[in-house]
């Protein structure tokens, strides 16, 4: 069991309280156990409470994780989040911007429903301007003022994998985001970057040991790396003063098909 301590508590010795999406599996579960570990506040969104709680419960003796139940597609859901996280800790120094899908996999571009393209943007590209908005918001009034964002790309925001028409688009996409928020959050102390992914295991990654679609037509099994490799990345991006900015960090499987032929 986790020690509850009040925000006042929370805060004291410049404690930085974060903020991680699709914090129930995965990277977002890896990161926000790092963060936790490291000594920061962390506040936990995502679809699935029990996920959540499971999160949670990986947290050391005397961590602060709040568990918050958000679909980051829904404006009102990610109001109420930034409002839970906001009453709670009363400030926000970091957003890391993690909530994804992939879709449905390896279908062909004319056959992928006009449903499955819309569920995508809405959770990977409209999803991250939501919270990125709502972050911005709060970052840019709060005393002190400032903070930083960090959105989760992909090796697909360079290059795409077969069959991947609309997870490539919102990730591609999110780089112009990443772009665009870094240039507006200046004036205001807001730091925004990316880290792109390849490779990191995963549930979302666990056929590709296996064998996974190349460009070629064939099927390959391929690398993988420790999902806690990207966990301690994203947790150097978050430390960083304000005044040093990662601006795009790309981990991924040493050996994996991406660089050159493969």
């Amino acid at each position: 069991m986790n020690t509850v301590r009040t925000a006042a508590e929370e805060n004291t010795g410049a404690q930085k309280v974060a903020l991680v999406t699709g914090a129930g599996s995965g990277i977002g579960r890896a990161v926000a156990v790092e963060l936790l570990a490291a000594g920061w506040s962390v506040a936990l969104a995502g679809r699935r409470p029990e996920r959540l709680e499971e999160t949670a419960a990986r947290a050391p003796q005397g961590a602060t994780a709040l568990p918050v139940r958000a679909d980051v597609s829904r404006p009102e859901d990610v109001e109420a989040l930034f409002a839970a996280v906001r009453d709670r800790f009363g400030r926000l120094d970091l957003l890391f911007n993690n909530a994804g899908t992939f879709g449905p996999g390896g279908v062909p571009v004319e056959d992928l429903p006009y449903e499955a393209w819309r569920h995508v943007v809405d959770t990977n590209l409209n999803g991250a301007f939501l919270c990125a908005q709502a972050a911005y918001r709060q970052m840019k009034e709060q005393d002190p003022r400032g903070g930083r964002i960090i959105n989760n790309g992909s090796i697909s925001a360079h290059t795409p994998r077969p069959h991947s028409v609309a997870y490539t688009a919102t990730k591609h996409a999110l780089t112009g985001l990443t772009k665009s928020l870094s240039l507006d959050g200046r004036p205001y102390g807001i730091a925004v970057g990316q880290i792109d992914i390849g490779n990191a295991a995963t549930d979302m990654t666990a056929g590709m040991q296996t064998g996974a679609l190349q460009a070629n037509g064939e099927t390959a099994p391929e690398p993988v790396m420790d999902v806690a490799d990207v966990a301690r990345t994203v947790r150097h991006m978050a430390q960083l003063p304000l005044e040093a900015n990662v601006q795009f960090a790309t981990v991924m499987a040493t050996a994996m098909p991406y660089v050159g032929r493969g």
